[in-house]
This record gives C-alpha cells, structure tokens and sequence, in this order.
C-alpha cells in the first residue's frame, strides 16, 4: 500500500473515531468529522487506484521487452 493511502487510512479511522466520539458527546461538530473521513476516504481509493494502474502498467512494460 502506498505511503499516501496509508496516511490518509489512519486519517480517515482517527477522523470516525473523533466523530463517534462528537456525537456521544452530544456534540454536533462531528458533522465536521464526518466530511474529513468522506474526503481522506476518497484520497486513500485515489492512491490505492493510482499505484495499481502503475503497477499494471509496468507490467506490461516488462512483458514487451524480451
């Protein structure tokens, strides 16, 4: 996993547990949290995509040379 997708999961588990944790509180700022799990959510799919297209592109590269 690329270093980007893993920060942005950490991101994204820390960002639902504040929210969680907002909320039981009592506390509507969790909306906030909730949208910085949604966009940190979004960045580590975006890395994750990202670093397989570039693998599956190095691979054909290696399978055309002989």
């Amino acid at each position: 996993m690329p270093r980007n997708a893993l920060l942005a999961s950490i991101v994204l588990v820390l960002a639902v547990t504040a929210a969680v944790v907002s909320f039981v509180q009592g506390n509507w700022f969790g909306v906030i949290w909730v949208l910085m799990a949604g966009v940190s959510s979004n960045m580590a799919w975006f890395y994750i995509r990202k670093d397989r297209q570039e693998r599956a592109a190095a691979a054909r590269v290696a399978e055309q040379q002989p």
